[in-house]
C-alpha cells in the first residue's frame, strides 16, 4: 500500500490578504480614534486632575501602539489544521455493465490515482 499523500484543509488556509488588511486598518483607525479622545478629554475635562495625566499619557503612548497592533500581521497566530479526510464512508460502487448486453452505452470509470 502506498503512502497518502496530507491534502491541506480549506479551513486550514490562512486569512485573504485583503481582509487582513482590512482588519489591520480598521484596527489602526479604532486606536487613533481612541487617541483623539483622549486629546479632548485632556483640554475640555475640568477640573485638572490625575486623570488628566492618564488621558495625556494615552494620547501619547497609543500611536506606538496603534502601529505595533497595525504592523502584527495574522502570522503571529496559528490556525489548527483541520482533518481533510472524509467523515462518511463512501457508496457501493455501482455493480458492473456487460457491455455486450447494452452496445449504446458508453461507460466512463474513474480510479484514485494512487489505486493505479
Amino acid at each position: 500500500m502506498k503512502n497518502k499523500r496530507q491534502v491541506p484543509a480549506v479551513t486550514s488556509l490562512p486569512q485573504a490578504p485583503r481582509e487582513e488588511s482590512d482588519h489591520r486598518v480598521r484596527r489602526y483607525a479604532i486606536t487613533m480614534t481612541i487617541r483623539i479622545v483622549c486629546f479632548g478629554l485632556l483640554v475640555f475635562v475640568q477640573p485638572y486632575g490625575w486623570y488628566t495625566w492618564v488621558f495625556g499619557i494615552a494620547a501619547a503612548v497609543l500611536p506606538y501602539i496603534a502601529v505595533v497592533f497595525a504592523n502584527a500581521g495574522s502570522d503571529s497566530t496559528e490556525s489548527a489544521a483541520e482533518s481533510p479526510l472524509p467523515q462518511i464512508e463512501s457508496p457501493a460502487p455501482p455493480p458492473a455493465i456487460d457491455d455486450d448486453e447494452h452496445p449504446g452505452i458508453l461507460r466512463i470509470q474513474e480510479s484514485r490515482r494512487d489505486e493505479e
